[in-house]
């Protein structure tokens, strides 16, 4: 959701007169480029447990961060307030922080024009809470509903509106209005002495137009779906064997363990295990792997990244070939390309880092049945968590929440506690059939790399001919 620019300068109280002022005293030592990140954001969340609202609350987060640049130092520095005396101080802290360096970069103008890719119809700033009440409770309602077993049902409402102004020592001036609404209900199930629970969860960049019965329905029906096979569930011989991963939320798989490993900071300092591999092959001809900021309505999007470069799609494999990692402006610099629109910040207080948006890779050719069907003994998986990631060996561990074993080429026993163990360059290199499926996840996914940014992650059913399953 985009407004006018005076729109922008009027929330924060200032002039364009007064950001060049601002700018010139941040390179008054000597930086070679700086930027202004101005916030607006408020909070809301309510809670419903038990059939009662048991919490709730609202709060508004205001602000602008001062980076100043030279050479290979990072100089930052923010302030609560946008006055222009608080302004200055904050500028010429970051310049102070920055400028101890002989080293010099050129940062050059961004082309590409924004384009809206959340408008809303009902701002949630318009709502009050009382309007999400009846919501809440027919959600609660509708779960409790499905599934006999039910003993417990959690409901959380949140929603957020970000006013965003940027400004950097090039001239270039860009806003943007993101709104964000989640809804997670977890579930805790009873059967014959055990316990299980499970969550489903929605979350866009959208308005309160997001809440509606559809939602209700999508919601209520994931919270039961799988949990017969939860408590059925054993726990496999672990080994080294074909592993399925299925559409969707297998795609956090591939946000950690191969994602964070095309984040150019990394590469740039060396830590990764893919740095120097631009224009080499990583996988097998015919996969794609992108990351995404332009998905409508999507988590992860956004009309521009949180240094101002317009929100774009970017191939990191194309065609098995490592075409490009995902940069900021430092690491676009030095490596002399445009950046990729992944600058990102958790808020105003925080400095900009190379960041992913909506990861997935893009459907190939295969049926999702044929690929479970070529498997004589393997492991199918659906949902991970608690995933641990060394991104300069590329090694990785999974646990797994939902599985079944594959014994020739059936599904057939649910399974649980077990993990996968892998290497990242490794299973992207023994990817032998990736489905027609491709699904992107909208769950309250969350990149937690030094700052939270929200984030989402997609997958087609794909085959990986060996990793290790860590069972009995």
């Amino acid at each position: 959701m985009m407004n006018s620019i005076q729109y922008y300068l009027d929330i924060f109280e200032v002039t364009q007169q007064q950001l060049r002022k601002v700018a010139e005293a941040a390179l008054s030592r000597g930086g070679d480029y700086c930027d202004f990140y101005f916030e607006n954001t408020t909070f809301f969340n309510l809670l419903l447990k038990d059939g009662v609202v048991s919490s709730g609350g609202f709060h508004t987060d205001y602000g602008v961060g001062i980076r100043v640049l030279k050479g290979e130092k990072t100089g930052y520095a923010y302030t609560e307030n946008t006055d222009l005396e608080d302004m200055m101080k904050a500028a010429k802290a970051a310049s102070a922080i920055a400028c101890g360096s002989n080293e010099s970069r050129h940062y050059s103008p961004v082309s590409g024009e924004a384009r809206d890719m959340y408008p809303v119809r009902k701002n949630w700033r318009d709502m009050s809470a009382d309007a999400f009440l009846p919501f809440l409770k027919s959600l609660e309602t509708r779960v409790f509903r499905s599934d006999s077993r039910i003993v417990k049902v959690i409901v959380r409402l949140s929603d957020s509106v970000s006013d965003v102004l940027m400004y950097n020592s090039l001239g270039e001036l860009t806003c943007d209005t993101r709104p964000m609404g989640s809804v997670t209900v977890t579930a805790v199930f009873s059967q014959n002495g055990k316990t299980e629970n499970k969550t489903a969860s929605r979350s866009f960049r959208t308005g309160a137009e997001l809440i509606d019965d559809m939602l209700i329905e999508e919601l209520a029906s994931d919270v039961v779906r799988g949990i017969d096979e939860r408590f059925e569930a054993i726990r496999p011989k672990g080994g080294q064997m074909s592993v399925v991963m299925g559409a969707g939320a297998s795609g956090i798989l591939l946000h950690e363990a191969m994602g964070h490993a095309f984040e150019a900071d990394f590469n740039r300092k060396g830590q990764s295990i893919f740095s120097g591999k631009i224009g080499k092959q990583v996988c097998p001809a015919g996969i794609n792997v992108v990351d995404d900021g332009t998905v409508m309505y999507n988590r992860g999007s956004g009309n521009y990244d949180d240094e101002g470069v317009p929100g774009q799609k970017t191939y990191m494999i194309t065609d098995g070939i490592l075409t490009s990692y995902l940069h900021d402006r430092i690491s676009a610099a030095w490596y002399g390309v445009a950046p990729t629109g992944n600058g990102r910040r958790e808020n105003f207080r925080y400095n900009p880092i190379p960041r992913m948006r909506a990861t997935y890779m893009e459907s190939g050719n295969a049926s999702p049945d044929g690929i479970i069907s070529s498997v004589s003994k393997g492991i199918y998986v659906d949902e991970f968590s608690n995933g641990q990631v060394k991104i300069g060996e590329g090694d990785f561990t999974f646990f797994v929440k939902s599985g079944f074993l594959i014994e020739n080429g059936r599904l057939t026993a649910p399974v649980k506690d077990i993990n996968i163990i892998g290497n990242g360059p490794k299973a992207l290199s023994d990817i032998v059939a990736v489905g027609n499926d491709l699904k992107i996840d909208n769950g309250t996914w969350t990149c937690g790399k030094e700052q939270s940014v929200p984030v989402s992650c997609g997958m087609p059913t794909i085959l990986v001919s060996s990793l290790t399953v860590g069972g009995e």
